[in-house]
């Protein structure tokens, strides 16, 4: 399985994955002028990650703003993460967010509603 690696722009966040490890990793800014085209391979990658083996997931987040159509984008993501969930899959998320970030926060805690599997909001100074 090839992994991605998207480098950021000031108006994308730095996307990475490691498929030996089970791991998305994604850091930044989230305003694409198209979000569903900028995020389809990964969302692609995800699916087929999912689908391919048994194997746990961990998305690790360091996300700073994400626009509406990103969020809807994450969403898809996280939906599609909460699935294989509830067929037995190991997935963990961890959000960090800066404690000055309240809204990070406060978006995180809504995407966190949603969800079953483990999902850490983690604060830093």
């Amino acid at each position: 399985m090839k992994d991605l690696k998207i480098v950021s722009t000031q108006s994308t966040p730095l996307i990475e994955t490691d498929s030996h490890r089970g791991v998305v990793y994604m850091e930044g800014d989230s305003y694409p002028e198209n979000s569903f085209e900028f995020y389809s391979e990964l969302v692609a990658w995800v699916t087929s990650y999912l689908k391919d083996n048994e194997r746990p997931m961990t998305v690790e987040l360091a996300l700073l703003y994400l626009n509406t159509s990103s969020i809807k984008v994450m969403m898809d993501i996280f939906d599609e993460l909460e699935e294989h969930h509830q067929k037995g899959r190991d997935i963990t998320v961890n959000w960090r967010y800066d404690v000055d970030n309240e809204r990070v926060a406060e978006l995180a805690e809504e995407f966190k509603e949603d969800c079953s599997f483990a999902f850490n909001i983690i604060g830093q100074e």
